[in-house]
């Protein structure tokens, strides 16, 4: 068969959201990357806001960080750790960017005075970016659209993909469409209306799918699959049915064997005997997955732990660890203001390690403070993230190194001892709306640490989000207390990791490692954490262990 430029596959939804539109992408994505095709994904939103950095977590979950410093939508995370491939700012667009971008178009005159309209420019404008994406170095571009077919905000977007494969070529776009086929208890039966409803709408907007993915709780018998191609006007072969998985890890061997990538695969002409598929990597990680059973109990010490979304990368890293170790992770939210409850109880005894993970805002930090203390007075292995290590800091400060009333000018404006601060050269641009440390940031590892030893290097690179920094005024007084900053920014004037010597593993990092973590390659701060903390519960007393909300 020819092959001729970059192909297209746009992912839409149907009957109701959270049906798993991203994870089915970056199941499709995983199996053609194993197909030896170079792809990449990007996820298309409807929301006004101009990204998520600035939305409430409890809205959208956690905020995922790419390379280049992108704020982007959580199911970005999805496509990373499933096709292996560090996506960027251009990887996620929304309503409110595309518009902000249409309007100062105008503004300058690059319409040259012409009624603006979403017709041509705003979909013009959502194609531009689709495209862009297309490079010379890819094969196959995956787009998610957000929301479901139906929904008034994601109308352009429809129109946009839809204009689309007439600019491109047929031969190069495929539409994939995500649905739900319920089982209804009292009648026994597996109902397709509300497929045949979601086509229908769909098909209004003037796209044809070509492939319909029916997620279920059971599997889709051949008389329902005959029955959805009939009236959906889609080959039976492009009927694919996606029962829930024991696992998401599992999603693309379900996939394939439903046939879905070998039925895109001629779809776009893609010769599929010049693109064998090799899953034989993607098996040994599930074969580890279900073979991780050694329990390790870790407590996630939070301020949005009502959503367990909002800290979906920090889990996902925590899991990955848990394979490599043939440890099942069990998983409990703390919320961060019950710490000093707890305590009183002795309510942390029972876990194996925790980890305190990043946050803005003032509630919770003095929780946070005690689990730090807590961890360190009892050996406990501690990861901090961001604004783990920054309660870390303050704890050592306030315990270690006499420094009464230690805090962070972000939540005391007025303490004597600002431990952690906004950097000098930051606050002008602070009092004005702020500034942000956002994405790669490169840090000199301090040689024979425990970090050092666990990356295996003493220079990485890792992702940032976060506005106040470690005070370089107090770095002499909390070393001296016993703190070592085990990494550095390349000019010394940045504390990227801090750890205690002779503590199992007691680390905090300025950065938010858990977004470069792969689930066949855990992040090496996960991977010694769990471990330390699987040494904990190996050696403990099983009758102490009390699981509490297991996650």
């Amino acid at each position: 068969m020819r092959e001729s430029g970059t192909k297209y596959i746009f992912f839409t939804g149907g009957v109701s959201s959270s049906l798993g539109k991203g994870l089915t992408a970056s199941s499709l994505g995983r199996l053609l990357k194993c197909r030896g095709l170079r792809v990449t994904m990007c996820k298309l939103d409807p929301y006004i806001n101009v990204d998520p950095g600035t939305m409430n977590p409890f809205e959208h979950g956690e905020v995922f960080v790419t390379e280049d410093g992108g704020e982007t939508d959580l199911d970005l995370g999805h496509y990373e750790r499933f096709i292996d491939e560090n996506l960027r700012k251009g990887s996620n667009s929304t309503t409110g960017g595309i518009y902000s971008s249409v309007i100062a178009k105008e503004r300058r005159g690059d319409y040259l005075g012409k009624t603006v309209q979403v017709i041509p420019h705003v979909t013009d404008e959502i194609k531009k970016r689709i495209r862009g994406l297309g490079t010379d170095d890819v094969d196959v571009v995956i787009v998610e659209i957000g929301g479901t077919v139906g929904d008034i905000e994601i109308v352009p977007f429809i129109e946009a993909i839809r204009q689309f494969r007439r600019d491109v070529g047929r031969e190069n776009v495929c539409y994939v469409h995500l649905t739900l086929v319920p089982y209804l208890g009292p009648s026994g039966e597996q109902k397709t209306k509300p497929t045949q409803h979601s086509v229908t709408e769909l098909r209004s907007r003037g796209i044809q799918p070509n492939v319909i993915v029916c997620r279920s709780d059971r599997m889709i018998s051949d008389d329902l699959k005959r029955k959805i191609s009939l009236l959906c006007d889609v080959p039976i072969e492009a009927v694919v049915s996606a029962v829930d998985a024991d696992n998401i890890y599992q999603i693309p061997l379900v996939l394939h064997e439903e046939g879905l990538d070998g039925y895109i695969l001629g779809l776009l002409e893609f010769d599929e005997a010049s693109h064998p598929i090799d899953l034989s990597g993607w098996e040994r990680l599930v074969h580890q997955v279900d073979a991780a059973v050694r329990p390790v109990h870790i407590g996630i010490i939070g301020k949005y732990v009502d959503l367990p979304d909002a800290y979906l990368s920090v889990v996902e890293s925590l899991r990955h660890a848990g394979f490599h170790h043939g440890a099942k992770v069990q998983i409990e939210w703390v919320q961060a203001a019950t710490v000093p409850d707890l305590l009183e109880r002795d309510g942390l005894r029972s876990f194996d390690g925790l980890v305190i993970p990043g946050g803005f805002g003032e509630r919770g930090v003095e929780g946070k403070i005690a689990a730090a203390r807590y961890a360190r007075e009892h050996d406990l292995p501690l990861l901090g993230l961001c604004l783990g290590l920054q309660v870390m800091v303050i704890e050592v400060a306030r315990s270690l190194a006499g420094l009464e009333g230690a805090h962070s000018r972000e939540f005391d404006a007025t303490t004597r001892h600002p431990v952690v601060d906004l950097m000098d050269d930051q606050n002008d641009v602070a009092e004005k709306g702020g500034t942000m440390r956002l994405g790669a940031c490169p840090a000199q590892l301090l040689a024979g640490s425990q970090v050092a030893e666990a990356y295996g290097a003493e220079v990485v690179t890792e992702r940032h989000r976060h506005r106040y920094e470690v005070n370089p005024r107090y770095r002499g007084a909390l070393e001296d207390a016993g703190l070592v900053c085990s990494g550095m920014s390349p000019d010394g004037r940045l504390v990227e990791f801090i750890e205690l010597p002779g503590h199992p593993f007691w680390v905090g990092t300025q950065a938010h490692p858990e977004f470069k973590s792969r689930p066949g390659r855990p992040h090496p701060l996960f991977r010694e954490l769990v471990g330390a903390a699987l040494e904990r519960a190996e050696g403990r007393d099983p009758r102490l262990i009390d699981i509490g909300a297991v996650g």
